[in-house]
């Protein structure tokens, strides 16, 4: 039975450069394939510089499960394959054609779709059976996109990708959507459970929504896929092709012009920003301020990303800055009057506002963390790398995006992501 969940837990950040609702279509100079967006995947490529290639053409496999592949998004060639330490795949380019060759599947086996998991958030294994699905129909990080305009006219690539999700379970497939969707093609799907929740950030996080569904515990495997994601495989089935076009949101106070792109994924968002950015230090994103990775501006979209935000460097001192009023400056603690404006839009950048501290209980983190679980000690069990400290205290339900809001008001300035990220790569090893 669909159920209703209200959190009052967290906290919105409100941002200016919000991405206006216009539509753009742009074809990229370069698309890339980056096996550092794939957590838990060991790459054995399959390509080399100067192949041709069609959208479909495997680039690379996980060499410890030959079944997962990961194909090119268009035709073209190889013109690059970047490595780093070690030799470390980081980036297949691919220069397009302008042909759009595809490879023709036909019907496809559901079963080696590019769906992740949790616990770990790494890419499902085929050969397991999930107890549930997630899908989250809506996003409330800092200027995050509009689902409800994503979707608009791809609601039958979407029905069909939930049908095919929904054989890959014996148990529920999941659409949560918010209170305030509006699109009638989540409303209207069929074959799911449709959960509706209501709250402040991070009510959109799929980590969040499963936790009041149904708790992720030890031996629990839980798959979820992103709107988008499920989009490219009704496309899949329906058509036989792999087809992952998307829609990019362009946002952030720097942008001269925001707004939505039609590209398609591991696209160069060079044509996006060209000239569409204010003069001076910029710091391009690709995701939310939050959980986002920095990139350049002719750098690659990320594979499991539908925004690019681009807000100013911080790489300023600031004297006395404790010591002003603030009325400019985003607080959760109400050290500054901005919080007297709670309508107010703020300009944010990259400055730390001081450096690390010691890391202190606060009592601050559990408010804006709308999970049964106690953040400062399930943190401080990972900094000290106790396994068993960190199952009791519920490493299985977290990822480190559920907790970017602790680290955003944290006063001692501690990466609370990476801590949280290391901890589950070294459970995952311990459990493997």
């Amino acid at each position: 039975m669909p159920k209703t969940f209200t959190l009052k837990k967290g906290l919105d950040i409100r941002l200016k450069g919000e991405a206006e609702k216009t539509l753009r279509e742009v074809t990229a100079l370069h698309y890339a394939v980056k096996p550092t967006d794939l957590i838990g995947v060991f790459p054995r490529l399959l390509v080399k510089e100067g192949d041709t290639v069609l959208a479909g053409t495997p680039v690379f496999v996980d060499k410890y499960r030959d079944n997962i592949c990961f194909p090119s998004p268009v035709s073209g060639t190889v013109a690059e394959i970047r490595r780093g330490d070690k030799r470390l795949l980081l980036e297949v380019r691919i220069e397009p054609d302008g042909k759009n060759g595809q490879i023709d599947f036909g019907a496809a086996d559901p079963s080696k779709l590019l769906i992740r998991q949790r616990p770990y958030g790494i890419i499902a294994n085929p050969e397991q059976s999930p107890k549930a699905i997630h899908v989250s129909a809506f996003d409330t990080a800092p200027l995050a996109p509009d689902y409800d305009f994503i979707v608009k006219g791809q609601g039958e690539f979407f029905q069909v990708g939930l049908d095919a999700l929904s054989k890959l379970t014996s148990g529920k497939l999941h659409l949560n959507i918010s209170h305030k969707t509006t699109a009638v093609e989540f409303l209207n799907s069929r074959n799911v459970e449709i959960n509706t929740f209501k709250g402040p950030h991070p009510a959109g996080n799929v980590g969040v929504q499963i936790h009041h569904l149904d708790p992720v515990n030890k031996g629990d495997i839980v798959w979820f896929a992103g709107v988008q994601d499920v989009i490219t495989i009704g496309r899949l089935f329906r058509e036989g092709i792999y087809n992952p076009d998307i829609i990019l949101a362009l946002a952030g106070s720097e942008v001269l012009k925001t707004g939505y792109f039609k590209t398609r994924r591991g696209a160069c968002i060079y044509k996006m920003v060209e000239g569409n950015v204010k003069d001076g230090n910029v710091r391009y994103i690709s995701g939310n301020v939050l959980t986002g990775t920095q990139i350049r501006h002719d750098s690659f979209a990320g594979y499991y990303d539908s925004m690019v935000t681009v807000i100013p460097e911080g790489n300023y001192h600031e004297f006395l800055g404790w010591a002003l009023p603030g009325l400019n400056k985003l607080s959760f603690s109400r050290s500054f009057f901005s919080w007297m404006m709670p309508g107010k839009k703020f300009t944010v950048d990259t400055n730390l506002h001081g450096g690390e501290r010691a890391f202190v209980m606060t009592g601050q983190f559990e408010k804006v963390l709308p999970m049964n679980i106690y953040p400062m000690q399930l943190i401080k069990a990972a900094i000290a790398e106790d396994i068993e400290r960190m199952e009791n205290l519920g490493i299985y339900e977290v990822e480190p995006e559920d907790l970017a809001l602790c680290e955003f008001i944290d006063t001692s300035k501690t990466e609370i992501q990476t801590i949280i990220r290391n901890g589950l790569e070294l459970v995952r090893k311990e459990m493997s």
